[in-house]
């Protein structure tokens, strides 16, 4: 199969955070399972730049053209989410219908986050994979944007998504989360990310301790993503107070962008302060092999985030064997389950997080047993091959015409079930009743996958439905349902 990807996101030049990381693996395991894998991806320069690695051909765009130009409105009303959508699918679209009109692609593939596909998919007919990561109209809220962007952002996302013959989601919470906020009638298959077990087992030669100057003689507990909110940096604080104060042989060790200065203005004045400087690292933003070299290294990795999907963060600390302590939020219990493969903390509650820190530090056997876990857990379903052939199959069945896999849920145990709680009872009955309204809702998404089927042909239809879908966000119905 000639397979595309399109994303803007691709390492190491534009690979900014998740929906890279998983573009890499997943460009790399097509590749391996025999697949003809070209990237279409960003570029911090201007021109056309074309490369081959590991058997993938990576194509890298970057245009100052009239398109841009004619942005300059936008971006005089900050909407910098959506001008960076339609320069990302219009430099994009332009290389690919070159490439596609020399040797055509049989599938295209992209995230929603981007709108990589919004102008490839309405020109071309060729047929494109939607992967739902991080919706703009589920997480724009999060972030200092105003509604002109937000709108404008939505519109460009749900025109692609509206043109996918296929829709996937790393998680079954997202999935939902799309069904019921965006008001998606197709079916979402859950195709998790994936991850290269054995390029991450590789030793790069990497001396965390000589290059950073990170302790040998303390337990490691290390944080890996971007200095915002939504990653839960606003509450890392409490948590580094409530537990340097009671464990000397502890460290702390945070590495990511500090997007909003954040750590620069609030944390490191404070580390400062209370003079934590040998206690309290704080990294910058690493490459891929310093991220890993850190984390096998560190004793915990800690997840505080308010919203996550299915974070590499997470994956790559269950590669590495690491005892995880995460909060329960969004598809996190899809990756952790409580006391097996990590911790789960109450979502924005550092009280919680202070007594999962304090178990994981104290119980040594407890972290050994869920790092144990958590690697067994990625070697059995997470690896990058696994997932490039649930994608083709994906794909594979709808060239041939034949009916997709029936979507079936994944099962989430509450945290009352988990912990053997008083509620299990009432917790048990709750599972029972939203499994038969999940089947309920199944059915209903398949007949509305063919009440639609004729409507989704029609580009007319798909620019209204967008326009409909982000004016009444996600309220309204489509014709014929």
């Amino acid at each position: 199969m000639r397979i595309a990807i399109l994303s803007f996101e691709y390492p190491p030049e534009t690979g900014f955070g998740g929906i890279g990381t998983y573009a890499y693996y997943q460009a790399r395991a097509l590749a391996k399972l025999g697949h003809d894998v070209h990237v279409f991806a960003g570029s911090t320069k201007p021109g056309v730049f074309h490369s081959e690695h590991e058997g993938v051909k990576v194509t890298r765009i970057k245009r100052d053209g009239c398109v841009s130009r004619m942005l300059d409105g936008a971006r005089k009303k900050r909407a910098w989410w959506f001008q960076n959508r339609v320069t990302t699918s219009t430099d994009a679209f332009e290389v690919f219908a070159k490439e596609h009109s020399k040797k055509p692609f049989d599938f295209a593939e992209a995230p929603e986050c981007g709108a990589d596909a919004m102008v490839t998919s309405t020109m071309l007919q060729v047929p494109t994979a939607i992967k739902f990561h991080s919706p703009a109209r589920l997480i724009m809220n999060i972030y200092d944007t105003p509604k002109i962007d937000r709108v404008l952002t939505a519109f460009a996302e749900q025109l692609a998504i509206n043109q996918a013959a296929v829709l996937t989601s790393c998680s079954r919470f997202l999935a939902d989360e799309v069904h019921s906020k965006m008001g998606e009638r197709d079916p979402i298959h859950v195709v998790p990310n994936g991850i290269d077990v054995p390029m991450f087992d590789r030793d790069d030669g990497i001396d965390v301790h000589a290059k950073f100057g990170l302790p040998k003689d303390k337990q490691l507990i290390f944080f890996a993503n971007r200095m915002e909110e939504r990653k839960g940096i606003h509450i890392v604080q409490k948590m580094v107070e409530g537990t340097l104060a009671k464990y000397q042989d502890i460290a702390f060790v945070f590495a990511g962008r500090d997007l909003f200065g954040y750590m620069e203005k609030r944390i490191l004045p404070w580390v400062k302060d209370h003079q934590l400087q040998s206690r309290f690292f704080y990294l910058g933003q690493l490459t891929l092999p310093e991220v890993r070299a850190c984390l096998k290294k560190s004793s915990i990795f800690l997840i505080p985030s308010l919203w996550e999907n299915c974070p590499y963060s997470c994956i790559e600390a269950m590669t590495a064997g690491r005892a995880i302590v995460s909060s329960d939020c969004g598809g996190m219990p899809e990756l952790i389950e409580h006391e097996r493969t990590g911790v789960l903390a109450k979502n924005g509650d550092p009280a919680s997080f202070v007594q999962a820190l304090q178990r994981m530090i104290e119980d040594r056997q407890l972290r050994e047993r869920c790092g144990a876990a958590a690697r067994a857990e990625v070697e059995k379903r997470l690896t990058d091959v696994a997932i490039g052939r649930q994608s083709t199959a994906l794909y594979q069945a709808h060239l041939d015409g034949r009916p997709l896999p029936a979507v079936t849920p994944v099962a989430v145990v509450p945290t009352a079930v988990r912990s053997g709680g008083p509620a299990d009872a009432a917790a048990a009955q709750r599972i029972a009743d939203l499994e038969l309204k999940v089947a309920k809702l199944g059915g209903e998404l398949e007949a509305a996958r063919a009440r639609e089927a004729a409507l989704k042909n029609r580009r007319e239809w798909r620019w209204g439905s967008a326009l409909l879908n982000v004016a009444t966000l996600g309220g309204a119905k489509r014709r014929g349902s």
